[in-house]
């Protein structure tokens, strides 16, 4: 992998990290999730004249995609209402290619290396410390745990989605741009009170949901970008280090409380994932 596509990457995994944490210093007030995903479909709605049709076969993944959206976006929006950053977005990256690897093994019968199987016990450990952490400071409410819970599996389904849709529709940036469109359009009806705060925060808090949008459709274009100059494999991995990067976010930025257990959960997470990434 050359250093322009691991610093392409990286960069990717900042944005992600970031826009995830205006979506938490917002969550429940003008600019939160929800409107970040309104955001992220303007840019990508003024692409479309000049990004070529995705391919017919594609088209219901597409609509499939921003239907998933839709939720993806309500239900973050109320996991950050209860959780810390540092708790809540690990486990939302963390957990899903568990559950993936779970389903491997126990559905489809897939036997994993020695490697696989340290990563796999790696991310456990840290998921259930993590989740434990969160639970017992406080940094994760009932309520919050819950949203979390959907949202792994909101983010398993998107996933296939996207995978299986790229690939048919003949070109990754307008099914990206197509997908975040109808995302965004799908929103505005359940939006309504969050968009009123935004005209009523006035034009800096409209800024601040834009820069999320923007951030969101950048990391994902990005990440599908160097996926087509990389082993995915690779890229996959190096994008995971956003669990990290939005733990330090969490912590400096938002001021939430980072002690060492935390730390020590974040980084087997971490650790785990990028692990089951490789082998």
């Amino acid at each position: 992998m050359s250093l322009g596509v691991i610093a392409a990457v990286l960069f990717g995994a900042l944005l992600h990290a970031l826009w995830n944490t205006l979506a938490k210093r917002n969550a429940g007030r003008a600019g939160d999730a929800v409107v970040v995903g309104i955001m992220a479909g303007i840019p990508a709605a003024l692409t479309l004249p000049w990004s070529d049709m995705p391919l017919r076969a594609a088209w219901l993944q597409i609509l499939v995609s921003a239907i998933i959206h839709v939720g993806y976006f309500k239900v973050l929006a109320g996991a950050y209402r209860g959780g810390d950053l540092s708790v809540a977005y690990p486990l939302m990256r963390g957990l899903p290619p568990l559950v993936v690897a779970a389903a491997a093994v126990s559905v489809f019968g897939e036997s994993l290396s020695v490697a696989a199987w340290c990563a796999l016990l790696a991310l456990i450990v840290g998921v259930l410390l993590l989740g434990w952490e969160g639970l017992r400071g406080g940094a994760l409410s009932n309520s919050a745990a819950r949203f979390v819970g959907i949202q792994i599996v909101i983010i398993v389904v998107y996933t296939l989605v996207d995978a299986s849709g790229v690939r048919a529709a003949g070109n990754a940036w307008s099914y990206i741009a197509w997908m975040f469109a109808l995302t965004s359009i799908g929103l505005v009806p359940f939006s309504l009170a969050s968009l009123r705060g935004i005209g009523a925060a006035g034009a800096r808090a409209a800024s601040v949901a834009l820069l999320g949008g923007l951030c969101t459709l950048g990391s994902y274009g990005i990440a599908l970008w160097a996926m087509t100059r990389a082993p995915v494999a690779l890229v996959a991995a190096l994008r995971e280090t956003s669990i990290l990067i939005g733990a330090v976010l969490g912590a400096g930025l938002l001021g939430e409380r980072f002690g060492a257990r935390r730390w020590i959960a974040v980084l087997m997470v971490l650790a785990g994932v990028v692990g089951m990434r490789l082998v």
